[in-house]
């Protein structure tokens, strides 16, 4: 019997020959692998296979028939192509195509690539600024991220780009159609969009830059609730999320009544990241769990003690461009019922992708493993469902000054008894950004209806819990 060390050896050593003798190689290393799999393996009814045993991994079966079609196609390219092509280009362009067929998420990053997407796990890359995936062959937009290009020229969750300038998406790599939308800051690439709704597709021109994400953001509402806004989930996304809740309490001046959790169009990002928030708001009890072929992709998170709230009320605003880490989130919220969920069902990434370095400098990012919610759910092309639903509207003001007249619009009313007394400077200027600062909320609820329903849910919520006790 030939050795399994001898036939990769030989593998390895037609990459160094010339075209000519390569011909000669890879149909003798065919042979040879077919010569093995007579003596050596076991053939069954379906398909060849030969085993290859390394004593630190798994037993690995080659199917013998495949592997002569892909060492025929390799040659057929090598000599037959209309211009000559770089054996390593073909080679790579193999392992991107097996990696993208099986999944949208799955793909071959050369080492710029790898580089880039550690760059985006840390919050700072270039590009139009909107995360995206891959369907029917073309570009599809996950979220477009905060504060962002992508999001000034308008953007949306569920865009199919179509083209980028002059080129077609179709046959492009999700790799591919990404290096294109990167590039110098501050020059422009046209998008070429359908999107539901229009009747014709839309060409959007979108200027690159730097894209610095501050993931977490924060703010006062009404009436002692706060608001907390996850654009995506990066490394210091947990950090960042607690130092956010010491300042609102902060401006507040005391503990805060309520939250809202707002993970609108929020992409995913750092597993880790989507286990810290959860955790900042539960006491104990399974965050999430995963599940995959290997041991290393069965996993089990659970919370530890420390609630930020304190068991105050949170509304977690969720669309359909809330994914993966922000579906973790939302799902470990609601299953330990700590939290209601409002909004759209979400975008259904159940998935998780691991990065594997190879020696090269490259790397594959692959599915390795599907992830549950605290009660046994897999979301995967499902979604989060929410508590309560918000669709999509648009708020009109109506002015309450044609609603008619008041006891203090008439002529010689009485007083209510109590004399008025002209505030000095100091206080008149308090006053005024105390009213700019309201009107300014006033008009961000004005145009955000999802957000103004959440803001009524957690006063309602806060109400119940207060006559509760």
């Amino acid at each position: 019997m030939v050795s399994n060390a001898y036939v990769l050896e030989s593998l390895v050593s037609v990459s160094r020959m010339n075209v000519g003798i390569k011909k000669v190689m890879w149909i003798g290393f065919g042979a040879l692998l077919g010569g093995m799999a007579v003596v050596g393996t076991t053939v069954l009814a379906d398909r060849e296979e030969v085993i290859v045993n390394d004593q630190n991994q798994p037993v690995l079966s080659l199917p013998l028939k495949e592997l002569r079609g892909f060492v025929e196609v390799f040659e057929r390219v090598s000599h037959d192509y209309v211009d000559e092509v770089d054996d390593k280009k073909l080679l790579e362009g193999a392992i991107s195509g097996m990696l993208s067929s099986l999944d949208p998420h799955s793909a071959y990053l050369p080492p710029k690539d790898y580089k880039e997407m550690e760059e985006h796990t840390t919050g700072e890359f270039g590009g139009l600024g909107m995360e995206v995936g891959m369907e029917d062959g073309f570009v599809k937009v996950i979220s477009p991220i905060d504060d962002t290009p992508a999001q000034a020229a308008g953007i949306k969750a569920g865009d199919l780009i179509i083209k980028l300038a002059d080129e077609p998406v179709k046959g492009k790599t999700l790799g591919e159609a990404v290096k294109i939308m990167r590039g110098k800051p501050g020059t422009e690439l046209e998008l070429t969009i359908i999107r539901k709704g229009e009747d014709a597709p839309l060409n959007i021109k979108v200027t690159r830059a730097i894209i610095k994400v501050k993931s977490v953001k924060q703010r006062m509402l009404k009436e002692g609730v706060g608001y907390l806004r996850i654009s995506q989930f990066q490394i210091r996304t947990g950090s960042d999320l607690k130092k956010a809740m010491q300042k609102l309490e902060g401006e507040h001046g005391e503990p805060l009544k309520g939250l809202v959790l707002d993970l609108r169009n929020n992409p995913g990002g750092v597993l880790q990241a989507a286990i810290q928030v959860s955790d900042a708001f539960l006491t104990d009890g399974l965050i999430v769990y995963t599940e995959g072929r290997i041991k290393n992709s069965q996993m089990r998170f659970e919370a530890e003690a420390g609630d930020v709230l304190k068991g105050k009320p949170i509304v977690v605003l969720i669309n359909e461009g809330s994914a993966s880490a922000s579906e973790i989130v939302a799902g470990a919220l609601q299953d330990q019922k700590r939290a209601l969920i409002a909004g759209r069902t979400s975008f259904g990434k159940g998935s998780v992708q691991t990065l594997l370095q190879l020696n090269n400098g490259a790397a594959i990012k692959v599915t390795t493993a599907r992830y549950y919610t605290p009660s046994g759910r897999s979301i995967q092309a499902e979604g989060i469902v929410p508590d309560i639903e918000i669709e999509l509207a648009k708020l009109e003001k109506i002015n309450s000054h044609q609603m008619g007249i008041k006891e203090k619009n008439l002529a010689g009313h009485l007083s209510n008894g109590h004399e008025e007394t002209l505030p000095d400077n100091k206080e008149k200027n308090e006053k005024d950004e105390d009213k700019k600062k309201a009107d300014e909320l006033q008009s961000l609820l004005d145009k955000d209806y999802e957000l103004n329903e959440a803001l009524r849910i957690i006063k309602a919520m806060s109400l119940a819990q207060k006559m509760a006790k």
